[in-house]
């Protein structure tokens, strides 16, 4: 009986002996293996890169930071040199500390009218017909104005004057968003329709708001809004002037309007 529980007891502290010798031996091989691993640099952010960003803000505004990770911590798509975003604009957000993958960005063509507007600019598509859109002349690119006309009361003659109506530009340089089909080297932005046509343009949300203010009130007016094609280069703008009909009467070619011309005869 002794000897059979001597037995179980070496067999016991032997049983115990290997798995200490293991969990030994375990631990060293990891410590040997981590302290051997190969690491190598990679690129986090140092701060939230929101979608949008280009490539090229995401170093000029040193959002980027130099780490080391081991070789198996990688993410696909990890850079190694912040010039490889240079050309590509993030489609999704990149939050600080995370790895900076090519997966979250992509070249700005592929992002279409997205990658040209940021902050308070808009896309903003105007519906018209060819003559007021300069169908067949203007290409993503270009720059526009925006000239309306509108009706509007005289201010001294109480509510029973007459409406006048106004005109003047009401928006300035406005880029051309809509891009040309995809492989024909530039063309036309608006529609093939004989009735109507379309031009999608970047405008901040509040010359959004003037932009629509004077499309609905050139409609109830029976006036009316046109595009006007900027020179591609040295564009000057003229005096913050408006028309009215005492301005048409008297302003001709070489003469200035006599002061008591009209309500609304001067400029300001």
């Amino acid at each position: 009986m002794n000897y059979r529980v001597k037995n179980i007891g070496i067999a016991v502290a032997l049983a115990a002996l290997a798995a200490i010798l293991t969990s030994v031996y375990v631990v060293n091989y990891k410590r040997h293996v981590q302290n051997g691993e190969h690491k190598v640099p990679v690129y986090v952010a140092a701060k939230d890169i929101p979608a949008g960003t280009s490539g090229a803000e995401v170093v000029d505004q040193h959002m980027l930071k130099k780490v080391t990770v081991p070789k198996k911590a990688i993410v696909a798509g990890a850079i190694s040199s912040p010039e490889q975003l240079s050309q590509y604009i993030a489609t999704q957000d990149v939050y600080e500390g995370e790895q900076v993958s090519t997966r979250r960005f992509a070249p700005p063509r592929e992002q279409g009218i997205r990658a040209q507007i940021k902050g308070t600019q808009r896309a903003y598509q105007v519906e018209g017909d060819q003559h007021q859109l300069m169908s067949g002349t203007l290409k993503a690119g270009d720059h526009v104005d925006v000239v309306g006309t509108w009706g509007i009361k005289n201010p001294g003659q109480g509510s029973n004057s007459e409406e006048a109506i106004v005109s003047r530009v009401v928006l300035r340089d406005l880029l051309v968003l809509t891009p040309a089909a995809e492989g024909t080297g530039g063309g036309a932005v608006t529609s093939s329709s004989q009735q109507s046509a379309f031009v999608q343009l970047r405008m901040t949300d509040w010359q959004a708001q003037k932009m629509i203010w004077i499309q609905k009130n050139s409609e109830d007016n029976g006036a009316g809004w046109h595009l006007e094609l900027r020179p591609p280069n040295g564009s000057l703008d003229s005096a913050n002037t408006y028309m009215d009909s005492a301005l048409m009467l008297f302003d001709g070619p070489g003469k200035r309007p006599p002061a008591w011309a009209g309500s609304f005869g001067r400029p300001h």
